[in-house]
């Protein structure tokens, strides 16, 4: 099976990269010019400051660009907002509402570790290697 789908592990990537950093982005959106139905935060309150980091790295882990840092920065929001917006309301996501957080919070800390892959701005300017997803570490 490997061998038949493994050869897509770098489109695959890049494409999950560019979602999660657009869904990442229209949270920030939400919360810092109200759309999508969402509620304008003031700057200065703990959302606030999670929309404009959701406006600033959402952006930079779609294109690729400083994709580690932008990623490993959006995890630690991710695991911030779990903890403080959603623990308290439940032990376990599914109770309270945090599986969302949960599952950003992984996956860009994945990202962080791979980097903006063969397809990323990052690559271009800087003329890295790049994430093989379809070489495993130690192969």
């Amino acid at each position: 099976m490997r061998k038949m789908i493994g050869k897509f592990g770098e489109p695959t990537y890049t494409v999950m990269r560019i979602v999660l950093g657009l869904l990442y982005l229209s949270h920030g959106l939400q919360k810092v010019f109200g759309a999508f139905n969402g509620q304008i935060v003031p700057f200065a309150s703990l959302i606030g400051v999670a929309g404009i980091l959701e406006i600033v790295c959402g952006p930079l882990i779609v294109a690729g660009l400083f994709t580690s840092a932008a990623a490993f920065i959006a995890a630690g929001e991710m695991a911030f907002a779990y903890f403080i917006g959603h623990a308290p309301r439940g032990g376990v996501p599914i109770q309270n509402g945090g599986e969302i957080a949960v599952a950003l919070c992984f996956a860009f800390l994945y990202i962080a570790t791979q980097g903006g892959g063969r397809w990323a701005v990052d690559r271009v300017l800087h003329g890295r290697r790049g994430h093989r997803p379809d070489r495993l570490q130690g192969e």
